[in-house]
């Protein structure tokens, strides 16, 4: 018995050491990709005095219309509780994970089942494991350079109405940390209620492009590009766009980017 306390006690010093030689500022981490069910999680932590003073897990997505997780999910559209019987929403029990990053300092968590969630945090049914997964990224990556906005967080912003033509309306979710751009989807909205999102339609082909457009590649691999170049340049305005919309400023994307930059725009006024 003495043995197994020691072990615990050495287990939660070397956590608490290791958070304390941490540099203060604000970290970033998302995941690759998509996950089957649309999302994309980010996080952010805040190290103040060399330790955890909090974390922000929430998510971007491919859905059509979908502004970052927590505020999908507190406008009712999320529905964990309803549609998988947990005990909380998702970002009430998404706040309880949080919490207990904090409170244990516990980058190295490992209480995590092989189905990937915990009996360890009261109230949390959800899975962790990204969540710390993302936390250990974030660390690695240290902290994000400060940017030129004034305000942090998840900027949305969509077209006012459907294009007559293709029949979709262009949407952009900026994630800005520290005052920096750090990520950025560009999707679209359909007036067709079969359609999925854009990036949907054209990752499973049915949009198309290069087969009817003639173009040299998806408009998803395309978007991917141009998201990339947003968060290089900061500043949409940054990027030059010719008078028919198209940009020969980032390589491989051939599509009209002033729909793009536009919203981005729109979406980061309220981050000035």
């Amino acid at each position: 018995m003495k043995r197994i306390i020691v072990a615990v006690a050495l287990v939660a010093f070397a956590a608490t050491a290791f958070a304390q030689t941490l540099k203060d500022g604000l970290y970033f981490a998302q995941e690759e990709a998509f996950s089957s069910s649309g999302w994309k999680d980010q996080i952010v932590l805040e190290v103040k005095g060399g330790k955890i003073a909090a974390a922000d897990w929430n998510g971007v997505s491919n859905i059509a219309g979908a502004a970052d997780k927590k505020a999908y999910d507190k406008a009712g559209k999320y529905n964990m509780k309803k549609f998988g019987k947990s005990q909380g929403e998702w970002w009430e029990e998404a706040a309880k994970v949080e919490a207990y990053l904090v409170s244990s300092q516990d980058l190295a968590f490992s209480k995590i089942k092989a189905d990937g969630k915990t009996d360890a945090i009261s109230g949390a049914s959800i899975t962790v494991k990204g969540f710390f997964d993302l936390a250990k990224k974030a660390v690695a990556a240290g902290p994000v350079a400060k940017g030129s906005y004034q305000k942090d967080g998840w900027f949305y912003a969509q077209q006012a109405a459907f294009d007559a033509k293709s029949t979709w309306k262009d949407t952009v979710l900026v994630t800005v940390v520290n005052g920096r751009v750090v990520s950025a989807v560009w999707n679209g909205i359909s007036s067709d209620a079969k359609k999925k999102s854009k990036i949907t339609e054209s990752v499973t082909g049915k949009y198309g492009m290069v087969k009817f457009g003639k173009a040299q590649s998806e408009w998803d691999v395309q978007t991917a590009k141009a998201e990339a170049a947003l968060v290089k340049a900061q500043d949409p305005a940054s990027i030059a766009v010719k008078a028919d919309g198209k940009t020969d400023a980032v390589t491989g994307v051939s599509i009209a980017v002033s729909p793009f930059l536009a919203l981005a725009a729109e979406a980061l006024k309220a981050a000035r």
